[in-house]
Formats: structure tokens, C-alpha cells, sequence
């Protein structure tokens, strides 16, 4: 056996890939979807540990923060769940009439419902309960949070529009560690196929909107802790633009487009168009 598959045969496999998605009842949908919510949180957090301290070289600290973002994709990926971003892929079965825009709308509903609902429970966890929020690993949630609504208290709207093609630029490779993934044979080669698109994305600075689902909630309630709101040194204006409104119209609306337009379309629909459409199917 091949230990991957060719770039044909990896764009006819979605095609059963989105069929059985697409298939899936909705309470199981809903289910992976929060588990894959939490999946995703967990590395969030993982990430917003390893980027406190002193430590300050720029480009090293980025791709350490994106080497352990990616076990989020691969605790997905390997033991199973869905997730909204991955999903975007199901445009390969859609382009070729295997499943209907209506399969593939519901899937997506409930699937980024469930992701919201994993992300958030995540982050009540983590804040609430373990402490482990309450002091400097909390302040730098807040100022992760912050940095996702920047501009949100002078009411600055270029913020969604880089924050929009920030979303494409994640997606696109996210999708594209999904594809490697399903690509590999056996589970290291899942791993490094993973690995590598997913630092890339983090330590680039694009946006992910199933992560800011856990990053922006977690910077909320992080703002309870005395400690964590001076370890963030952030200013009160900036500490009022971290909340539930601001998490929807200054990041996770123009991240979520992005994303869709990064894997749904110059993903899933650029592969269909190159290697699917006019063949024999598999």
C-alpha cells in the first residue's frame, strides 16, 4: 500500500468524506461538533500557557505557540470529531452533486454550533473552576482577547476587513492539513501532515474562528481575576472591548467569512475543479 495518496485519489476520497458528514444525524453532529470545540480549546489554552513569561524572541516564541496548536487539529483529526473549518471541505461532494447544498448548510449549522458551545464550556472550565486563568497565564488571555477585538473601542472597521483575509489565509492551510491527513496512511504520517500547516498558520498570524471561540471567552473571564487584569498591564478602555458583543462584530463575523472563502472555496472547490471534475470517479 502507498504510504499516501496521490493528489487525485486524496480529492476523489472527500468526495465519500463529505457524503458520510453530510449523513451524519444531527445529534451526532451536534455531539462532535462540541467535542471538537473542546479539542480546539484545549490547544487554545495549551498556547496561551506556552506564550506567557519573559520570554521574548518574537519569532521563536510564535513557533513554539504554533507547534502546540497543532495537537488541537490532531486530537480532531485521529480520535474524530467535526469541525466547522474543516468541514468547509464538503464543497468537493457539493461541486460534484454527491451531496445537496441543504446537507451540506445543515451540517455546517449544527457542526459551528456545537464548536461554540465545546469552545466555550472549555473555557468556563479552565477559568472558573481549575484557577489555572487567575494570575499571569490569565493576564495573557486577556491580552490575546484584546488583540482580537483591537479596535473595537474607537469603533475602527479596517480591523474586520485585515481580520477577514487574515480568516482566508488560516483556513486555506488548515484545510490543507486536513487534506494531508486524510492523504497518510498511518498515524504519523497524519501527525506531521498536521503539524507543519497548522504552525505555519499560527505563527503567521492568521485567524481561526473555532479558536477564538475558546481565546475571546477565556479573556472575558479572565477579567474577573485581579491578578490577571494587572499581569495584562492593558488599560480600562481596552479591558471594556473584550466582551460577547465585541467577539462577534469585531472577530468571529469576518474571521468566520474568511475562513469559509480560504477552505471552502480556494480549497475544496479549486481541488474539485483540478482533479475531480470531468474524471471517472472512484
Amino acid at each position: 500500500m502507498a504510504e499516501f495518496l496521490s493528489p487525485p485519489d486524496l480529492s476523489k476520497t472527500l468526495l465519500g468524506v463529505g457524503e458520510k458528514k453530510a449523513a451524519l444525524p444531527v445529534p451526532k453532529m451536534f455531539i462532535l461538533g462540541i467535542l471538537a470545540g473542546v479539542y480546539i480549546g484545549f490547544a487554545a489554552h495549551l498556547a496561551t500557557t506556552i506564550s506567557t513569561g519573559p520570554f521574548e524572541w518574537f519569532g521563536v516564541q510564535k513557533f513554539l505557540t504554533g507547534a502546540v496548536f497543532a495537537c488541537g487539529l490532531m486530537l480532531v483529526i485521529i480520535p474524530g470529531s467535526e469541525l466547522w473549518t474543516g468541514n468547509n471541505l464538503m464543497t468537493v461532494a457539493l461541486c460534484q452533486k454527491r451531496i445537496t447544498f441543504g446537507a451540506m448548510l445543515r451540517n455546517w449549522v449544527f457542526v459551528y454550533a456545537g464548536n461554540l458551545v465545546g469552545s466555550v464550556f472549555l473555557a468556563v472550565i479552565i477559568a472558573k473552576f481549575s484557577g489555572l486563568l487567575s494570575g499571569p497565564v490569565g493576564g495573557t488571555a486577556i491580552k490575546i482577547a484584546s488583540a482580537k477585538t483591537a479596535s473595537a473601542n474607537i469603533g475602527d472597521l479596517s480591523h474586520n476587513f485585515a481580520f477577514f483575509f487574515r480568516g482566508i489565509g488560516c483556513n486555506w492551510l488548515v484545510c490543507l492539513a486536513v487534506m494531508m491527513a486524510v492523504s497518510a496512511q498511518d498515524i504519523a504520517g497524519k501527525v506531521w501532515g498536521i503539524f507543519f500547516p497548522i504552525m505555519a498558520f499560527v505563527a503567521s498570524g492568521f485567524e481561526h474562528c473555532i479558536a477564538n471561540m475558546y481565546f475571546i471567552p477565556a479573556g472575558i473571564f479572565a477579567k474577573d481575576f485581579t491578578a490577571a487584569v494587572e499581569a495584562s498591564k492593558l488599560d480600562p478602555s481596552a479591558l471594556d472591548a473584550i466582551n460577547w458583543g465585541t467577539m462577534w462584530s469585531y472577530n468571529l463575523i469576518s474571521v468566520t467569512l474568511g475562513n469559509l472563502v480560504g477552505g471552502a472555496i480556494f480549497t475544496g472547490m479549486v481541488y474539485w475543479w483540478i482533479f475531480v471534475r470531468g474524471t471517472k470517479e472512484a
